[in-house]
């Protein structure tokens, strides 16, 4: 049994679908990420929880049941949620007996419930609040990264959430719900995921010790030009691949090809990608939308013989970085010798984006996103109902379906 078996005593193993216990990938825990003090959580908390909770020091104890879960299909990404109950359970001198009903990584239909937890009502009662916080927007984001990943099986990503986030527990949140979903991807159909991250802190949860990344676009109006700035970032880190954004001065073709010209043997050697991240307000250098059409004629005719809509075009062929954009941008390259010179993507590359992409096999090596973050954030919201007071099972009007699987009871009071 496990530490966090021991210290919450009950069955946390992340189990299948089919019931069987699966063990947890290997993550380090407990998170980097300072969470609320015991003693500060009450500030923390939603008032009603703890005017319950001294309503229930009033009139006495009882042991209950919460089911937890969500309104839409999500990814099972529950493991901060409970590394924060087993500190809580440890810091309270309890036991809370959490049952998880499908593993890490499982698709969970809406309104399935994810996981139960039972215990003292006193000491659940004003926990809901942070847990439910730390539960929600993991499973949404595990499920985007996870269909960004099936839809592009051959394209690496990379997670560049961090600046989308408010704060540094939803960037940790963030990239283990992107590490969760990617896992699934590799699993199931073989992709290749999230290879990395950002930033250093939270790089742990794809395997690596350090966060990826070469230059801002600022670096470039620091140094004046793009080989420039090629130049400096090489002499300052030698031992790096170099990755080099192209679309500064709106010249994605003329830069790519000056900078592979500067560092011939990065680029034979594979050392040395192209960074497009052309803003929406315009097309990549040599574009327009004909040209775009007939980019796509030449490598991807199927993507463009039927119907499309409208953002569908606009991935398609439209301004910013197109499935067109990059297949131009692969053909100049390979034209002037340069074949074996990676492409990284990056702008809005969200779950229909990547769809897109993969409708048009566009020759992307490395996308680069935080739009895998969820886009509407009342689907995160996850639900905590109490489904049994010792031993009774009573749940409110209108969520009887979270009595499936306890034998069929029906509620007090209905």
């Amino acid at each position: 049994m496990s530490a966090m078996e021991q210290e919450l005593g009950g069955d946390v193993t992340l189990e299948a679908e089919t019931g069987a216990g699966q063990p947890a990938r290997e993550v380090t825990w407990p998170s980097t990420v300072n969470h609320p003090s015991p003693e500060d959580l009450p500030a923390y908390v939603d008032k009603y929880f703890t005017r319950t909770k001294d309503c229930i020091g009033q009139f006495g104890d009882k042991r209950v049941t919460y089911a937890i879960f969500m309104r839409r299909p999500v990814t099972c990404a529950p493991r901060l949620a409970i590394e924060w109950l087993t500190q809580m359970a440890t810091a309270r001198g309890v036991s809370f007996d959490v049952k998880l009903n499908f593993r890490e990584g499982a698709w969970v239909g809406a309104g399935e419930p994810m996981m139960t937890i039972s215990g003292s009502f006193y000491h659940l009662v004003d926990l809901e609040t942070l847990y439910l916080q730390k539960l929600g927007a993991a499973c949404v984001a595990a499920y985007n990264a996870y269909t960004m990943c099936v839809e592009l099986p051959n394209t690496a990503f990379l997670a560049m959430d961090a600046r989308h986030c408010a704060g540094t527990e939803m960037a940790e949140i963030m990239a283990y719900g992107a590490s969760v979903g990617s896992e699934k991807a590799k699993k199931k159909v073989g992709a290749k995921g999230f290879i990395g991250n950002a930033s250093d802190a939270t790089a742990r949860y794809f395997g690596q010790t350090r966060g990826y990344g070469t230059m801002p676009h600022a670096l470039i109006g620091y140094a004046g030009s793009t080989v420039r700035a090629a130049e400096m970032f090489h002499e300052t880190h030698p031992s790096e691949n170099l990755t080099v954004l192209v679309d500064y001065f709106g010249k994605e073709i003329t830069d790519s090809i000056a900078v592979c010209a500067r560092f011939p043997d990065l680029a034979a050697a594979g050392k040395l990608s192209m960074r497009l991240d052309t803003h929406g307000g315009r097309f990549i250098e040599g574009l327009d939308t004909a040209g775009a059409y007939r980019v796509l004629d030449r490598n991807a005719p199927e993507a463009i013989r039927g119907y499309r809509s409208e953002q569908e075009l606009r991935s398609l062929i439209g301004t910013g970085v197109s499935a067109a954009a990059i297949w131009y941008l692969r053909e100049r390259l390979d034209a002037a010798g340069y074949p074996k010179v990676r492409i990284v993507a990056s702008s809005g590359f969200g779950p229909e984006k990547c769809r897109v992409m993969a409708l048009a096999k566009a020759p992307v090596d490395v996308i680069g996103t935080g739009s895998y973050l969820p886009d509407k954030w009342s689907e995160t919201y996850a639900t905590a109902d109490i489904v049994d007071y010792d031993g009774e099972a009573r749940v409110k009007v209108g969520r009887e379906f979270l009595l499936v699987g306890r034998g069929g009871e029906t509620p007090s009071g209905v």
